[in-house]
């Protein structure tokens, strides 16, 4: 005779429940492992300092491999929106507003969310996949068996590249952006360039410079944690590794999307 636990296991709503429970479970003990490696790496940081020279070559690799990527992605996306706006804009009149629309779009997110989706393509995929190879031919075990704090001497250089880099290269593409804006708007609308850059300033104000400095700092120390987390906890082997870089993106987009929307009710709400 079937009892009612029996049955009741057995039916969907206890496989849905039982489902959304261990992810919960599971998303609970992910957040908890990245803050606890962040709160580690900032207690090595006070404790035994920072190597400048892997500090300045992890800057090099996170700022500049990644600026051609992100000048790319960053260019385009105005280039689409411009191109859609401006001949909009035109025809209603507003042509003298479409440089101050486009800079504040750009420098407010088109800039910097576009430059993390690059970086966490390139950079982020990239540090999960070295710290998970790593981890599984088992080069971390041999770094803490000679003594030395492997959270600290991989965590703290790249992370600190992170925070340090992206505001520069959110800075270099948000300019390529605005630039290449009023190129294309003047290819499709004829709206000339003196217009254009007349405008760029009317509605940009220090705020908006400061928060989307502050905003780069917070996207580049949060993708350069998430991925080396998911790459210092890797296992399985190959497989393992794809799984963890995989696992390194996914979450560095969710989270500064995040990120993204707290900025955006703290300062522009």
């Amino acid at each position: 005779m079937i009892t009612f636990a029996q049955y009741l296991r057995k039916s969907a709503t206890y496989k849905i429940f039982s489902t959304l429970s261990k992810e919960l479970m599971h998303f609970t003990l992910t957040i908890g492992q990245i803050a606890q490696m962040g709160i580690r790496m900032t207690e090595r940081i006070f404790r035994d300092g920072i190597d400048i020279k892997e500090l300045f070559a992890q800057c090099e690799r996170f700022g500049i491999s990644s600026l051609p990527i992100t000048l790319s992605i960053v260019g385009m996306t105005s280039i689409i929106v411009s191109s859609q706006v401006a001949n909009e804009m035109v025809k209603q009149g507003g042509s003298g507003l479409i440089g101050m629309l486009m800079t504040i779009l750009t420098v407010r997110e088109v800039g910097v969310i576009m430059s993390g989706f690059a970086l966490i393509s390139m950079i982020g995929s990239s540090l999960a996949s070295e710290l998970a190879t790593m981890r599984v031919t088992e080069q971390i075990d041999a770094i803490d068996v000679l003594g030395v704090d492997s959270v600290g001497y991989l965590f703290t250089p790249r992370v600190l590249s992170g925070i340090f880099m992206m505001p520069i290269v959110v800075i270099i593409a948000s300019v390529f952006g605005v630039i290449l804006g009023g190129v294309a708007s003047n290819i499709f609308s004829g709206l000339s360039y003196r217009a254009y850059f007349t405008s760029v300033w009317l509605g940009l104000y220090m705020k908006d410079l400061w928060v989307c400095i502050s905003k780069a700092a917070v996207f580049g120390g949060t993708i350069a944690l998430i991925s080396c987390t998911f790459g210092y906890f890797a296992k399985g082997g190959a497989k393992g590794v794809g799984l963890a870089t995989t696992k390194a993106v996914v979450w560095s987009f969710i989270s500064i999307v995040i990120w993204d929307m707290i900025f955006a009710m703290l300062f522009f709400f």
